[in-house]
């Protein structure tokens, strides 16, 4: 018997409905390379953000999420990180990651469940069920300080909101503001 948690993806488990055409390529994607990255690009209301979906499922390594870069810039970076992980690199809270953005670090923080409707809902019709764990992966401003930080530059804490405290308990804001 592992000890691996078990997945209850559209892959591992029959579902009730027949899949719509997000979930199939979802899927297919999945199948082809062990994840995908969903993007939801920056509009007039607020900065965008990109998300995994398939490395549970792969690697029964948390997802990875990323916020206020340009779509493409964090569909690379989490592609890279997707394929450290891959490689044997897992992903720890806390942990300070060089090797996802040249010249600087980023840092991994688990992800509040509060928080999963508002934004990963794709993944949450991939998976079906628990156990589904996120983390966010924070970048700092040029001069490498990090949204928590004093010092850091002005509206950094307003592009990536703060996933690990509860949605509740967040600062108000446009992320606060996502039903």
């Amino acid at each position: 018997m592992s000890d691996q948690p078990a997945c209850h993806c559209l892959l591992c488990e029959a579902h009730d409905v027949e899949p719509d055409d997000v979930a199939l390529h979802t899927m297919s994607d999945v199948r082809a390379r062990g994840w995908t990255v969903v993007m939801i690009p920056a509009d007039e209301e607020g900065p965008g953000w990109a998300f995994t979906v398939g490395l549970w499922h792969t690697l029964r390594s948390p997802e990875l999420a990323m916020f206020g870069l340009r779509v493409e810039v964090m569909r690379d970076c989490l592609d890279t990180l997707a394929g450290r992980i891959a490689d044997g690199h897992p992903v720890a809270a806390g942990q300070a990651r060089h090797d996802v953005i040249r010249d600087y670090p980023v840092v991994v923080k688990d992800v509040d469940q509060s928080w999963y409707r508002s934004l990963f809902g794709i993944a949450l019709g991939f998976y079906q069920r628990p156990p589904l764990p996120f983390a966010e992966i924070v970048w700092p401003d040029a001069r490498g300080r990090f949204p928590w930080e004093r010092e850091a530059a002005l509206g950094l804490a307003e592009r990536q909101p703060s996933l690990w405290i509860p949605k509740d308990d967040h600062a108000p804001g446009y992320w606060s503001k996502l039903p």
